[in-house]
């Protein structure tokens, strides 16, 4: 198993040099075609008591500055993609995470950047509804640049449709992966756990990846996961993505956005 297609995500108003950096290593190692993306709204039109005010100058203006941030973008990805054997660009002046999750059926694997710790980039892409809609994995980069992905990988396995897609999507960089271990939270250590883990150890050994097992028995299933991967120091976080209805997962957190939110790892997410 390989990927054919990555696409990289580049954030116009926040640095992208990392998820340009590690989305072209992996289209050179995959022999991928490497699509790069961008994508920034006009900002909503100013309200006032009187109604709603259009300044047609200032949005003329707003769409020039869009425009020249993506032609920067895309000039960066053309030297960071040259020597590729094929690379493509999309991207325009459009919602971000819309054009984003239509744009995907592009590719086999989304990589981006983390989002901005204090929310205030109003074109970054929302990770977790491109995670839940765009119907391919998402690959999200930790913020420390110098951690790669070629180190231990730990999948946060649950027995859910959205857990074996994520096993099955991340194969090729399990592969890569110096360690690979398959925990699950159960405070129980219940026979059925220490099967379905087995199992998913089984499917990697048949896909050439040599994967250890654990049953995690304390904590919540967050908190658990986070704290093992802490201990462990892994590099990379394999898991699926929303295993609840997403508005249970908003209200009371879940194991996928805690994980989204923690950046210190390379979290990859699929549905």
């Amino acid at each position: 198993m390989s990927y054919k297609s990555i696409l990289v995500n580049l954030d116009i108003e926040a640095p992208s040099e990392a998820a340009l950096k590690a989305a072209t290593g992996l289209a050179r190692e995959f022999e991928a075609m490497l699509v790069g993306f961008a994508a920034a709204d006009l900002p909503m039109p100013i309200v006032t008591t009187e109604g709603m005010v259009v300044d047609g100058g200032f949005i003329e203006d707003q769409r020039e500055d869009i425009e020249r941030q993506l032609a920067e973008a895309r000039a960066a990805f053309d030297r960071s993609a040259a020597g590729l054997a094929r690379a493509e660009w999309r991207g325009g002046v459009y919602n971000p995470s819309r054009l984003l999750m239509e744009t995907a059926r592009l590719c086999d694997l989304v990589v981006t950047a983390a989002p901005s710790a204090n929310g205030d980039d109003a074109n970054a892409i929302d990770v977790a509804e491109v995670a839940l809609h765009a119907g391919r994995p998402v690959l999200v980069l930790a913020d420390n640049a110098g951690r790669g992905l070629t180190g231990k990988a730990l999948v946060a396995w649950k027995d859910t449709r959205e857990a074996r897609r994520a096993v099955a999507d991340a194969v090729p960089l399990l592969a890569r992966a110096s360690e690979v271990i398959v925990a699950t939270v159960d405070r129980d250590a219940s026979e059925f756990s220490a099967e379905s883990l087995a199992d998913v150890a089984l499917y990697l050994s048949a896909h050439g990846i040599k994967a250890r097992t654990e049953v995690l028995s304390e904590g919540d299933d967050a908190g658990a996961l986070i704290g093992y991967a802490e201990a462990l120091d892994v590099d990379l976080i394999v898991s699926g993505a929303f295993g609840h209805s997403r508005l249970r997962e908003w209200v009371f957190g879940g194991v996928t956005r805690s994980l989204l939110n923690d950046k210190r790892f390379n979290r990859f997410v699929s549905s």
